[in-house]
Formats: structure tokens, sequence, C-alpha cells
């Protein structure tokens, strides 16, 4: 039981974190103390020598226990990931917004003025949404064929007021008719069923596995969507995709309609979205 003062918390955590391997000990130590005593990061470092009261060890117990033990992510345990300029809600209906996934935001972003864009498989909100909050003139909509799924994305959006129009369904399903050039834009479940036992636990035992695993090469999903979004009349497509999966996607792509393919790296080099455009293209 952690006891004492914040500093003393934040010290014990860290070192806790650090005995299980966890990749960033104090970070992850420093944010959950500051949830639990219900304020910034910045005030652990103003007030390191401030007691904590009978409540605050309690929380910082159970940040403790499901940090350390049920490995449960930051993000997880605190119900919030930043994404671009916003604070998204999340829990286990969603898969949690990794910083790869901005790649499809700043695609997005390139698109002409007013271009509508759909968001296939959108978890959390997150493209959709910071697509709306930086780019308002264009028209975004966001599917999921996940129902639990759009219950948090629809908080998200009444929480930031955002005009993203949801649809239930399978890829496209649901979605209507959408006038001019249209983008579909897509972070699909990708990981091949074989990877589970390779996944580390933040991931295998707490996001949904609806979102993650994508058949035994994980481009089952990636196979269906590309043709559908042709045949919604999409003209440009984004898809997120692991490592060693670019050049058979862009050949789907190229095969489903997108003669036009490109490949755009990571910060770390690797191959991570493949965007398709057609002739008519926007």
């Amino acid at each position: 039981m952690i006891d004492g003062t914040v500093g003393v918390a934040v010290r014990r955590l860290t070192a806790r974190f650090a005995a299980v391997g966890l990749d960033s000990p104090r970070l992850d130590a420093e944010l959950l103390v500051a949830d639990a005593i219900g304020a910034d990061r910045a005030r652990l470092f103003l007030s390191p020598d401030r007691p904590l009261t009978a409540e605050q060890v309690a929380a910082i117990a159970a940040h403790e226990e499901g940090r350390a033990v049920r490995r449960a992510s930051v993000a997880h345990l605190l119900g919030v990931r930043g994404f671009r300029n916003l604070d998204l809600r999340v829990d286990g209906r969603v898969l949690i917004p990794r910083p790869e996934t901005e790649l499809l935001v700043e695609l997005g972003l390139e698109l002409p003025d007013g271009a509508t864009v759909v968001d296939v498989g959108t978890g959390s909100g997150a493209i959709a949404l910071a697509l709306a909050d930086e780019r308002p003139d264009l028209v975004v909509h966001a599917t999921d064929v996940s129902e639990d799924a759009l219950v948090v994305a629809r908080e998200n959006a009444r929480v930031l007021r955002s005009p993203v129009v949801f649809h239930h369904g399978d890829l496209l399903d649901g979605v209507p008719a959408l006038p001019g050039d249209v983008a579909v834009l897509s972070n699909p479940p990708y990981v091949p069923d074989g990877d589970l036992a390779g996944l580390a636990p933040e991931v295998a035992d707490h996001d949904p596995h609806l979102a993650l695993f994508g058949g035994p090469d994980g481009l089952d999903v990636v196979r269906r969507l590309l043709p559908a979004a042709r045949a919604f009349g999409a003209t440009l497509v984004g898809v997120e995709i692991g490592i060693g999966q670019a050049d058979a996607t862009a050949a789907l792509a190229r095969a489903a309609g997108f003669p036009d393919t490109e490949v755009r790296d990571d910060l770390a080099g690797i191959g991570r979205i493949v965007v398709g455009r057609a002739p008519d293209r926007c």
C-alpha cells in the first residue's frame, strides 16, 4: 500500500512499474498519481511534500494494481486519451488511438475545401472528430460495426459539440449516398490472427479484438473495404496497415479501382498507410 506524500508515491510507483518492465515507468507513475490526487502533472513537481489523504492512497493503490498487475494502459485507467488537439473518452469498447493514426488525419487535411470524408471503423471517433475540429469546412461521416463503439464515439462528439454524423453498419453499409468527391479513411483491424501471443498485454487483454484482428494475414477487412469504397463512389482511400502489409495492400487498392497508390511511412520508417486515388480523384 502506498502512503506518505505525493513525491513518495511517484517514486514508489516508478520503481514498481520499472520492476515489471513497463516502457515509461516515471511518466505512467506521474500521470496516475496526478489523477488520483485530482491535479495535473505540474502539481506533482510544485508540491512533492503534499500529504496524501486516505482516499488518495486508495486511488493510487487501485491504479498501481491496474497498471502493474492487470497491465491496463494508462489511457484505459484514466478513461481518456489525447489525440491531436482533442481529449477523447476511451474504454474497453474502443481501440485506444495510436500516434501513427494521425497520418490518416494528415491525409484528410490535404482534401480540397468542402470535401466529404467517411471514417470507416471509427471506434472512439478519433479520426473523424479530429478532422471536423481542424477542418470545419469538411463534411465528415463515420461508421462502425460495433454499436458499443458508437456509443463512445457519439459521447465524444457530444462533449466536443462536433457535427460528425455517425452510422451503424459493416464498412459503408448504412451510409447514404453522398454528393461530390468522397474520401474514405480507415484504421481497420489488421493484426494477423496468429499474432495474439506476441501482443503487449495492454493491447491483447484490454483492446477489443473486433478492432484488432483481420484474419490469417491481417487483411481480411481491407480486402472487403477497398472495393466497397470504390463501389460507394470514393475517389480517394487511405488505410492504416501493419508492418509488412504495404505492398499487398497497394496491390489490393489498384485491383479495386484506385490505380494511383502511394505508401506513407510513420516516424519509425514503417509503411503505415496506403493511399489510393481513382482517376476522378479528390
